[in-house]
């Protein structure tokens, strides 16, 4: 496609889209085989009426209108992001039907979009970094792991269950069912909370009744007999630990290697910390405020994810929201605070793109694709295709954009330790006394029409 965009003003833009007669006779070909699934025609199968057939009982008109309908919102999409502007509202779509599937069509779309804002020098931005450090804490924490893997489970006698030991209990349901022998390990998950948290504080040969909950918020109980007690008998911290876990041999080699995972770990988390702390500090000194549309649009994305993902688990969102002791409006209110720094840090790492007059080619997006579908299996050229069908490329290309510039900027800034930056901050300064006392007029839509 071919996109020419005419800025009416710094926030609204009139894109006029060509689309290549291949793309108009694709979609036509794809609207015929879904409009012939669902007419039937005396003397033709579903799915099998030729195309001419077809035309005559629906009419040229339609058929064409149903393709473009389908089509023109990630023929838009995809123009915008090839355009580089962030539209804030859904377009206005103006056009006429294709005279034929054999010659260019175009569409014009008007829509609001984004101002983008004028980036700060970044070069001059000092930015908080931490030291890696690994703490010994962590290394023992590894170590003690590993000796738990080659433990050796000892009977214990004198003494009820504890809380990290092994029993076998036999377990009878109220309607007789029984598990005779039955091995669990306290702290490991392997049975529901409620029977791991019962279970310690019984002796040997003692039983007891446990009440647990199901899925679909019935109850069910339990008797549980404890038979055996065993605890892990932890091996010393020597070498011999170290031949029997791992492949090394001698203690002072396993704990190298266990140290450099770890730093290598923390590493990866400091500098993703210290890349986010250079976008927000870019964000700042450009003065980007987030709001509007772009940050309601992100906010709904937010929730809807949180939704799912906690309903792939089994529970429910307001089921979550008692378990973590918030408010419907403080969740929208955090997810809003989210929102709005997820959207300044790409308003402002798109103008430093600009800047910078970063381009990703098509070459770096496959390479990118090949990658990640090779790691999950998947085929590269499909993915391709469908990334390009549905318009994801552009937002993929726009994506490893942003990526590249703050590869850029968080190279230039000034890296200076963490301690020093946190102690600037808390100086006062009589320019943060004046964004502290600075008074703003009433707007419609500003914070205080909201309230």
């Amino acid at each position: 496609m071919k996109t020419t965009v005419e800025r009416e003003s710094p926030t609204k833009v009139r894109l006029l889209v060509e689309v290549e007669p291949s793309e108009i006779d694709k979609l036509t070909s794809e609207t015929v085989r879904k409009l012939s699934q669902e007419f039937k025609v005396p003397g033709f199968r579903k799915g099998k009426v030729p195309r001419q057939v077809l035309l005559q009982r629906v009419g040229r008109d339609r058929l064409m209108a149903e393709a473009i309908d389908s089509h023109i919102t990630g023929w838009f999409w995809n123009a915008a992001a090839r355009s580089r502007l962030r539209p804030v509202e859904q377009p206005e779509y103006d056009f006429e039907l294709p005279a034929s599937e054999d010659q260019d069509w175009q569409f014009t779309a008007t829509v609001a979009v984004q101002a983008k804002p004028e980036v700060a020098d970044w070069t001059k931005l000092e930015v908080g970094a931490i030291e890696p450090e690994v703490p010994q804490e962590l290394v023992e924490r590894e170590l003690d792991a590993l000796r738990a893997t080659v433990a050796a489970l000892v009977p214990v006698e004198g003494r009820p269950v504890g809380p990290e030991d092994t029993v076998i209990v036999d377990l009878v349901s109220p309607n007789g069912e029984t598990r005779r022998d039955y091995v669990v390990e306290l702290g490991s998950g392997s049975v529901v909370e409620e029977i791991e948290q019962g279970i310690p504080g019984l002796s040997a040969g003692e039983t007891k009744e446990i009440a647990f909950e199901l899925g679909d918020n019935s109850t069910q109980s339990v008797t549980v007999t404890v038979k055996e007690i065993k605890e892990k008998l932890l091996p010393e911290v020597d070498d011999d630990l170290a031949r029997a876990a791992t492949e090394f041999e001698t203690i002072a080699e396993l704990r190298e290697d266990i140290e450099s995972r770890l730093r290598g770990q923390i590493e990866e988390e400091i500098e993703a910390q210290f890349r986010a702390d250079v976008a927000d500090a870019l964000v700042g000194a450009s003065k980007v405020d987030a709001s509007g549309p772009l940050v309601e649009a992100r906010t709904r994305e937010l929730l809807r994810g949180l939704a799912r993902q906690v309903e792939s688990r089994g529970v429910q969102l307001d089921t979550y929201l008692s378990m973590t002791g918030q408010s419907p409006e403080q969740l929208l209110e955090r997810l809003h605070e989210e929102a709005a720094r997820s959207v300044a840090r790409e308003l402002v790492l798109e103008a430093a793109a600009d800047k910078l007059g970063i381009d990703v080619p098509d070459e770096e997006i496959e390479t990118l694709v090949r990658e990640q579908a090779g790691q999950v299996g998947d085929d590269a050229a499909e993915t391709m295709e469908q990334l390009r069908h549905s318009g994801r490329i552009e937002t993929l290309r726009e994506d490893l954009r942003l990526r590249n510039a703050l590869d850029r900027i968080a190279s230039e800034v000034k890296r200076i330790p963490k301690e020093l930056a946190e102690a600037r901050d808390a100086i006062w300064t009589p320019e943060k006394e004046k964004q502290q006392t600075d008074t703003k007029l009433w707007t419609p839509g500003s914070q205080g029409a909201r309230t």
